[in-house]
C-alpha cells in the first residue's frame, strides 16, 4: 500500500473562538469531539475556560467523515465492532488528519508546540492521546474526558513525548466504563507520563461542571509551567 501524501489528507475546519482579551493568542487549545458529534459539541468549553485563560485561542475541528450511526454528526474513524484493534487502527488512520490540522493552526497563530494543548471527549480522547504522545515536540498538556487509551501494548515503543495528562470520567458512564480511566492511568504512568485523574460522581457519558473547572485549572497551570521551562 502506498503512503498517503499530504495533499490526500483531508483539510479540516470547524468553529473557533479567538482570545477573550482581544490580543494575539499566547496559547492554542484544540478541542477534539466525540463519535457522532462535531466541533460545535465542544467549542462551548471556550466560554467558561476563557475566563481563566483570556489569551487562549480555541478551535474545534469537525471530524473528517460523516458518522454512519448519526447522520448529522461526524467521526474520526468508524466504530463497528468496538474492538481494541479497530480502535487502534482507527486512531492510526486518523492521526495524520489531526496532525495536519494542528500544524495549520499553529502556523495560523505563529505559535510553537509548547503553546498547544489537546482536549478530547470520548473518541476524541482516544485520538488526542494517540497524537499528543507521538508528536515530534511535546504539547503543553492533554486533557481527556470520558475516553480511553488505545494500543497500550505499543505505548512504550511509540511514545516520543511525555506531556502532563488529565483524565476525567463520569462514574456512571454507560458508553465507556469508568474502569477505562484506571487502565489508561496505569499504562501512561508505566511509561513515565505524569497523570492526574478525576471521577465525576453520578455523571454518565458527558462533561460535568467539576470536570470543566478542573480542566481549566489544569490547562492554565500546564501553560504556565511550559512557559517557565523555556
Amino acid at each position: 500500500m502506498s503512503a498517503t501524501t499530504d495533499e490526500e489528507i483531508p483539510k479540516l475546519s470547524g468553529p473557533r473562538v479567538e482570545p477573550q482579551s482581544g490580543a494575539a493568542p499566547e496559547h492554542l487549545i484544540v478541542l477534539v469531539h466525540g463519535y457522532g458529534a462535531d466541533g460545535n459539541d465542544l467549542i462551548g468549553l471556550a466560554g467558561p475556560w476563557a475566563q481563566a485563560m483570556p489569551n487562549v485561542a480555541f478551535v474545534a475541528p469537525n471530524g473528517p467523515e460523516p458518522c454512519a450511526m448519526s447522520p448529522f454528526g461526524r467521526q474520526w474513524f468508524p466504530l463497528t465492532n468496538q474492538g481494541a484493534e479497530e480502535r487502534r487502527e482507527g486512531v492510526r488512520q486518523a492521526a495524520p488528519v489531526l496532525n495536519k490540522f494542528i500544524a495549520q493552526e499553529l502556523d495560523r497563530y505563529g505559535l510553537p508546540e509548547t503553546k498547544l494543548a489537546l482536549v478530547g471527549f470520548s473518541q476524541g480522547t482516544m485520538l488526542s492521546l494517540h497524537v499528543g504522545l507521538r508528536r515530534a515536540h511535546s504539547p503543553a498538556a492533554i486533557v481527556g474526558f470520558s475516553g480511553m487509551l488505545t494500543g497500550t501494548g505499543y505505548l512504550a515503543d511509540e511514545v516520543t513525548v511525555k506531556p502532563p495528562v488529565l483524565l476525567i470520567h463520569g462514574s456512571d458512564d454507560e458508553v465507556i466504563p469508568v474502569s477505562a480511566l484506571d487502565h489508561a492511568c496505569t499504562a501512561l504512568e508505566g511509561v513515565g507520563i505524569k497523570v492526574k485523574t478525576h471521577v465525576s460522581d453520578g455523571i454518565r457519558h458527558g462533561v460535568a461542571p467539576d470536570g470543566m473547572e478542573l480542566g481549566a485549572a489544569f490547562l492554565r497551570d500546564a501553560f504556565a509551567s511550559a512557559s517557565n521551562a523555556k
